[in-house]
């Protein structure tokens, strides 16, 4: 007997329902009706089921501080480094853990269970590896938890940051990261990149650079990568992150730029949420958006992926780890509201991720890992309208989350209606 079959599923980009069979942890067959039974069953009534959510960049070392030693008044990228420049003397190895196991609850409740988090290398004590560490084995069962070797202080300008974030990657993170724009000159940053992604070159690693996080058009740190990745032959393991400059730049250089990033195969990573926060803090009006150019990047044939990036820390004081409200704030502030550029964002928060982070047995078909979600949505775009509640989130094909439908019970006038905000007819 199987272990779980999820029965009439509406899949992402398909329009006829199917059932999805699970047994030992994997996906063993779907198709229409079929003739199978297992442990436990769950109708999902051709509501949208999907691969897990993921999210591509984030700060789990520096989540859920908010407030702590102060709050974030001007709201700018600089002064939240500051501020987390003060926190991390009294960092514990135990707080870090407390607040990163809160902050994977939250995940897993919002069917997000794949994150690529940066861990802050620049603390000669390492607390927040070591803690990012034990919290990845001890999270893998529920959620496949990436790990990158960021130099928040610098890689050139930090003395220390070469040392440990070897150490760093000699404990087992497996990802090589870096801040260009950080560095004290332009040509610095430069060759930070250049340095970094030897080491991953040589070891054989991921590279994940935060890239031209600034409203400056002169930041153009993102070109100096793709050309190390096609110095280096690193195309599909490279991604950078952020890119905010290009929001700044003239159109003529980026008609160079972006084909240059398509043609290294390097993923951009977007994250919205914080970039439409953070930049822009200087404009008064008219205001820069300080996203990234998904739409062109996207028609360029680059992938992009999205990341959540922050949740209450010293760089944003809300959210609640929901990728859903990611990529629908990716949509309005790029003004991708045509349906294929609808579906393309949830695709970021979904397929694109699991690409990015090179996730194994990721997906719905035969072989796959038994991992899905169950969302109170019949298509993509109506779950990223309503931020769909995650009815129930499975792994290795047992519900390990479960939500109650979100709806209104009316009464007027003695006639009774229930509201769930979908139409009653198919868009």
């Amino acid at each position: 007997m199987l272990d779980l079959i999820v029965r009439n599923a509406k899949l992402p980009g398909q329009k006829d329902l199917t059932d999805i069979a699970c047994h030992n942890g994997k996906i063993v067959e779907t198709g229409p009706q079929l003739d199978a039974s297992a442990a436990h069953e769950i109708d999902a009534g051709g509501l949208l089921v999907t691969p897990p959510f993921v999210d591509s960049h984030f700060h789990m070392d520096a989540t859920l501080s908010f407030g702590s030693p102060r709050v974030n008044e001007s709201g700018t990228l600089l002064e939240g480094i500051a501020l987390w420049g003060e926190l991390k003397p009294d960092l514990t190895v135990e707080a870090i853990k407390q607040r990163a196991w809160e902050l994977c609850r939250w995940s897993i409740a919002r069917g997000t269970l794949a994150i690529r988090s940066h861990v802050d290398i620049c603390d000669p004590r390492l607390l927040a590896v070591d803690a990012l560490l034990e919290i990845q084995r001890e999270v893998k069962p529920y959620i496949d938890l990436q790990l990158v070797a960021f130099p928040q202080d610098g890689y050139l300008r930090d003395p220390n940051a070469k040392a440990q974030l070897k150490t760093a990657l000699d404990k087992g993170v497996n990802v090589v990261g870096g801040i260009p724009h950080f560095e004290r000159t332009m040509a610095d940053g430069a060759d930070s990149v250049r340095q970094l992604c030897e080491i991953a070159a040589e070891r054989g690693l991921l590279v994940d650079m935060h890239c031209d996080e600034t409203d400056d058009p002169n930041s153009r740190h993102i070109e100096s990568l793709s050309y190390e990745t096609q110095r280096l032959g690193l195309q599909g393991r490279v991604a950078g992150s952020h890119l905010t400059s290009m929001h700044s730049m003239d159109n003529y250089y980026v008609s160079k730029l972006i084909p240059l990033i398509a043609e290294a195969g390097v993923t951009a990573i977007a994250n919205p949420l914080i970039n439409i926060t953070i930049q822009g803090r200087h404009d008064s009006y008219p205001k820069r958006r300080g996203m990234t150019r998904v739409k062109e990047l996207i028609a360029a044939g680059v992938p992009v992926a999205l990341g959540h990036d922050c949740v209450m820390d010293p760089w944003y004081s809300l959210g609640s780890h929901d990728m859903l409200e990611v990529a629908s704030m990716a949509l309005h502030v790029g003004q991708m509201t045509g349906m294929d550029q609808m579906r393309e964002m949830f695709r970021s928060v979904t397929q694109r991720g699991a690409e990015t982070m090179h996730l194994e047995g990721y997906g719905l078909e035969q072989g796959c890992n038994a991992d899905m979600v169950i969302l109170q949505a019949r298509d993509e775009v109506e779950a990223l309208r309503l931020k769909a509640n995650r009815l129930q989130v499975i792994r290795c094909g047992k519900v390990i989350s479960e939500m109650p439908p979100a709806t209104a019970k009316l009464d007027l006038d003695g006639a009774a209606h229930e509201v769930d905000f979908r139409l009653k007819r198919s868009v």
